[in-house]
């Protein structure tokens, strides 16, 4: 339990990137702070009961009823690299392709054990061996002298003295076989009689199982000393362009500085970064000029600014390369130009400034360049104040990256966060739809905060009960469909997605046969709607694009037809209706009419609706029409369509009569005309 969350569940992460999304108040950051105390850098707070868990339960904590050490926050598996597995295979190969499973409690304590690792034995299963050697050592004692003043020793006592507390399904880890290892070389190895090889053989069996026991320990050992720091970045941090130090240095020194503070903790990473506290920096910067004849003094004065200097310049270099590596902010740079930007990071008396100095060597304050460039430079200040220059491979955990960029430029930031992940994992929450690329639907996991009693819940598919949760998804799908009207020079308007079906299944029929093709640069584009083919129409139109739109010729597709809004942005000749190619008796005939006889054959194979009797006795009637009065509410327009695409791809265009395969080629022939 942790905060809003009593339950997550568990829920995979990507190699590289992985994206939560859900509504304000679900628990995305608090998801991110507690990942953030697996591995914590050495500026975050630890836990604290009061303020990280929830407040309706603590009571429980009070009253003793909880202990923090036995309340689990966060739980984490990592599979391991082949670098892990190479460390452990000179341990001990047989732990090679563990899994390590490492837990935090609310005490701040780490627990960390091996899955899909050999078991260790319990005690129960070594019992009757153990008492078999200290009986063996029993015997021994009387024809083995002691040390001079040593009394006799009883293996068998000092044996029961161990195992008595002990539980028969207690397990040998390392804390029991340091125990029995020691018992073994004070009570059994000094009596045990070299000849006999049965003991000896009993005393190899224990002997492998203490082994066993201490190398588990030894690569539990090795594998947390090779865990990824986990780095935390919310939008909010920002490491201030112009610091007083003074200032700093004194708000530090009265206790005053709240480092779990956003504002705080950017400055207070620029210090560790830095390898000077404030009041170091900010001494030197008031420190009088030595006397004149003083050598000794001037050269001690000048080594502290030098040091000084040259670590202010490294950490400028360093964020230099680094944003070189990963910020694109003109498209098309290739990655092995020389970045546009470099960053300075200086003092002056009491102020350190850090500055982006331009290509014309023009040098501003960090807070006058872009959100998304500022956002960057103190990510990577907090990032390298968070690790050392040894360490590992690093989690990132951001919190709302590139929250104040526009749209279009969240677009090109998503590119950024790629090439960050490159190197290292990748979690972030957002509610943008731009920072969810097209074919990263498998990064995503859905956040939602069910009600008080289940608390935060995560879910690896693509699912939520509150729709609100899916936003950002269904965002950046429209965006993406949107664009893709703008990716050819002609269109086809369509009233619905299941006329979409239709028509490109029947094309791809007609096309493999050689009756007739669609034109390959026509974008089908369903505008959800016979009210929404005029405000589609007049966009496309708008973007000196050709257009036309294809409508059913029912009452609502006649009256759109005859706008004059509509006529006048396409034209007559591109406003194509159904009934123009239509020969049978339906007045106002749906694209279905075009398939009319195959849609029964679809509905009793496909779907088992069997209803062919009835649609004959009723041949003026729109076959939508039967559907529905036979089927009820089990008839659906999207399954039907549905079906008919399933269908297609195992059918040649034979399979549609003669009058259904003439209508549609002369539909195909009317639309690539319209669109020439």
């Amino acid at each position: 339990m942790y905060r809003s969350v009593t339950d997550s569940g568990w829920f995979d992460v990507e190699p590289t990137k992985t994206v939560l999304v859900g509504p304000n108040e679900a628990g995305k950051t608090v998801l991110l702070r507690a990942l953030e105390h697996l591995c914590p850098g050495p500026l975050v707070p630890p836990f604290e009961a009061l303020r990280d868990f929830p407040r309706s339960e603590y009571h429980r904590i009070q009253s003793g009823e909880l202990n923090t050490k036995d309340i689990e926050i966060v739980a984490a598996e990592f599979m391991l690299e082949e670098d892990d597995r190479e460390a452990i295979r000179h341990i001990a190969p047989e732990f090679s392709d563990c899994v390590y499973r490492l837990s935090v409690a609310l005490d701040n304590t780490h627990r960390h054990q091996l899955l899909s690792a050999p078991a260790p034995a319990p005690v129960s299963s070594q019992m009757d061996t153990l008492r078999r050697l200290a009986l063996h050592a029993d015997s021994r004692i009387g024809g083995v002298p002691t040390q001079e003043g040593e009394p006799p020793r009883s293996p068998s006592a000092d044996l029961n003295a161990i195992l008595d507390p002990w539980t028969a399904d207690r397990l040998i880890r390392a804390p029991e076989a340091s125990i029995i290892n020691d018992w073994l070389d004070k009570s059994v190895a000094p009596y045990i009689d070299q000849s006999n090889g049965a003991e000896m053989a009993r005393l190899e069996v224990i002997r492998h199982e203490i082994q066993k026991a201490t190398a588990e320990e030894q690569v539990l050992h090795e594998l947390m000393g090779r865990l990824p720091i986990f780095v935390y970045f919310s939008t909010y941090t920002k490491v201030v362009p112009i610091l007083h130090l003074g200032h700093l240095a004194d708000a530090i020194d009265a206790g005053t500085i709240d480092e779990d503070d956003d504002y705080n903790f950017g400055n207070l990473c620029l210090m560790n970064l830095l390898h000077f506290s404030a009041r170091q920096l900010s001494n030197l910067g008031k420190a009088p000029e030595p006397t004149p004849g003083d050598r000794k003094a001037f050269n001690r004065y000048r080594a502290t600014l030098d040091e000084r200097d040259a670590i202010l310049n490294a950490a400028s270099l360093r964020l230099t390369k680094q944003i070189g590596e990963v910020w694109r902010p003109i498209r098309g740079r290739s990655d092995d130009e020389p970045s546009e930007y470099t960053i300075r990071i200086s003092v002056d008396q009491q102020y350190l400034k850090v500055e982006v100095e331009d290509s014309l060597g023009v040098s501003v304050p960090l807070d006058q360049r872009s959100g998304g460039f500022q956002w960057l430079i103190s990510f990577f200040i907090v990032f390298f104040a968070q690790t050392s220059d040894g360490q590992r491979d690093a989690i990132l955990l951001l919190d709302e990256p590139g929250l104040n960029l526009h749209g279009l430029k969240q677009g090109e930031f998503r590119d950024t966060l790629s090439r960050l992940a490159e190197s290292n994992q990748l979690l972030f929450t957002t509610h943008s739809p731009f920072l969810v690329g097209p074919g990263e639907l498998d990064h995503v996991r859905v956040v939602e905060f069910l009600d008080k009693t289940n608390g935060t819940r995560v879910h690896t598919e693509v699912m939520a009960g509150d729709p609100g949760s899916l936003l950002p998804l269904q965002e950046a799908l429209g965006y993406e469909m949107a664009q893709s009207m703008f990716g050819q020079q002609r269109s086809l308007l369509l009233e619905r997605l299941t006329d979409f079906w239709y028509l490109e299944a029947t094309a791809a029929l007609l096309r493999a046969a050689n009756v007739v093709n669609l034109r390959e640069d026509v974008a089908l584009v369903p505008a959800g709607g016979i009210g929404k083919v005029v405000y589609f129409a007049t966009i496309l139109h708008a973007s000196d694009l050709k257009v036309a739109a294809l409508l059913d010729s029912d009452a609502a597709g006649e009256q759109a037809a005859l706008q004059d809004s509509l006529v006048h942005r396409l034209g007559n000749t591109r406003i194509l209706r159904t009934k123009d190619v239509y020969g049978g008796p339906i007045v106002a005939p749906d694209i279905e009419e075009l398939l009319r006889e195959t849609l029964l054959v679809v509905a009793k194979s496909e779907l088992k609706w069997d209803i062919p009797s009835k649609v004959a006795a009723q041949g003026s009637r729109p076959i939508l029409e039967i559907f529905a009065d036979a089927l009820g509410p089990a008839f659906s327009r999207y399954h039907l369509a549905k079906a008919y695409v399933r269908w297609t791809r195992d059918q040649l265009s034979a399979v549609l009569s003669a009058g259904e395969s003439q209508q549609w080629k002369s539909l195909i022939e009317r639309i690539n005309e319209a669109l020439q």
